[in-house]
């Protein structure tokens, strides 16, 4: 089995795209058995649409997708209350903050309200991770830190440029228990490979990120990673499951 830990679906308002039925597609024609799905920033802002939308896609792709909610911190209290109801209504399995896109630090003490209430909602956050001076990884492991009950996973392995003091920042988050990578991205075979040693294998998972990445790249990545073929299999589907509960029924 392999899931894709990450895919936007919709129309988002920077000119990426991709629709429900598109992605569903290119998972089947890349042997991918289910995938873990956002909405983009919506082009009105509307996150509550945004998120409701998503809800349905989800509904009818027969249990091949499953749904993160996404917010905007910006909006305050109006942003928790649509993970609550995102949550408990529509049975997303988690959260996904995009400090790029929707121009905030994950470190800002504005999110700790949010991080408590994915935490009390036994939710994990997925950060879009490696932005300069947004979501850099020590940024990272400070919102980690305000939720340490529930998985915080970075996307893009922490960083885009993965060498140098970059490796070291995305390590040094990694020494969090509830920290996890995605491999999206990560051009360095050799830091996949650490962090699976170093840190165990139970930590990455694969993720396409699509439509910002290939899929058929992405799933490459991994499999040419040089690891036993049962981490493999856990970096490929065993920690999306775990992480985000998909063997498990949703309320919606």
């Amino acid at each position: 089995m392999i899931v894709d830990a990450l895919v936007t679906l919709g129309t988002s308002r920077f000119g990426m795209q991709l629709q429900p039925e598109t992605a569903l597609e290119r998972c089947r024609a890349g042997g991918i058995d289910m995938a873990v799905a956002t909405a983009p920033h919506p082009v009105d802002h509307d996150f509550d649409r945004a998120n409701r939308e998503l809800a349905d896609a989800v509904d009818a792709a027969s249990g091949r997708l499953v749904g993160l909610c996404r917010v905007d911190p910006w909006d305050g209290e109006d942003a928790l209350a649509l993970l609550e109801r995102s949550v408990n209504e529509h049975g997303h399995r988690g959260l996904l903050l995009h400090p790029a896109e929707e121009h905030f630090r994950i470190n800002d003490a504005r999110l700790i309200p949010l991080a408590q209430l994915a935490e009390n909602l036994g939710i994990p956050v997925l950060v879009a991770a490696g932005y300069p001076w947004l979501s850099e990884p020590s940024q990272v492991a400070q919102f980690a830190g305000w939720c340490p009950g529930v998985p915080v996973v970075m996307t893009n392995g922490g960083q885009f440029n993965i060498s140098g003091l970059s490796q070291i920042d995305a390590e040094a988050a990694l020494r969090l228990d509830n920290v996890h990578i995605q491999t999206s991205g990560v051009y360095r075979e050799d830091f996949l490979q650490k962090v699976v040693r170093t840190f165990g294998v139970e930590r990455v998972m694969f993720a396409s990120a699509a439509p910002y990445f290939d899929l058929d790249y992405e799933r490459m990545r991994v499999g040419l990673l040089h690891v036993a073929e049962e981490e493999r299999a856990q970096i490929f589907a065993g920690n999306a499951q775990r992480v985000f509960r998909l063997d498990e029924r949703v309320n919606a």
